[in-house]
């Protein structure tokens, strides 16, 4: 999307973002919300920026061929998402392994991964799949795992509101059917 694109969406946004305030039954002149259409729709923009990124050419960027074939695990990657059910936040952390097969991408490439399916709108369960997904079809390797745990503001700030429920998914490919190697990703990113 070109840059005047952008800012096209950018105002179109901002227009109905103005008009929303209004049936809220708000001022939208009034003094602390003349600017805040602008900023939510710069926000918006931000926050689902991974519709205009590759997250498989991410992952090719950084593409070595190498003779390693025991587990990479990248825990603890912390990410932020919009459920796309209400609109609000869901946030927690990633973790994500593969068995190589001959090629290892850039450690920081496999949080983009993740960042960049955030970005979306998106439900937690198609996250986890879609960033496994992307990682077993771009490196070809022996295996994927992907673990997510992630707080939704959707049950926690409305709905059944609570506050200490936390949400954890997971998805596998390869070796990781194997329940050794399942179990071993699990003990290494509970350490």
């Amino acid at each position: 999307m070109s840059s005047e694109e952008l800012e096209k969406n950018r105002s179109l946004i901002s227009d109905h973002m103005r008009e929303i305030l209004s049936l809220l039954g708000e001022d939208d002149q009034r003094e602390g919300l003349i600017k805040t259409p602008d900023r939510v729709s710069k926000a918006m923009q931000f926050l689902t920026k991974g519709y205009r990124q590759d997250p498989a050419e991410m992952l090719r960027s950084a593409l070595f061929k190498e003779n390693y074939r025991q587990m990479v695990i990248v825990k603890d990657i912390d990410f932020f998402s919009m459920c796309e059910h209400h609109l609000l936040p869901f946030f927690g952390k990633a973790h994500v392994a593969y068995i190589p097969d001959g090629y290892v991408t850039g450690l920081s490439k496999i949080a983009r991964v993740v960042d960049v399916f955030a970005r979306r709108l998106q439900v937690q369960e198609r996250l986890t799949t879609q960033i496994k997904d992307c990682i077993q079809n771009t490196l070809n390797p022996m295996g994927v795992m992907v673990v997510i745990e992630a707080q939704h503001m959707c049950m926690q700030m409305r709905g059944v509101e609570k506050q200490n429920s936390t949400t954890t998914t997971s998805d596998f490919t390869g070796i990781f059917k194997e329940q050794r190697t399942r179990e071993e990703f699990i003990n290494l990113i509970k350490k």
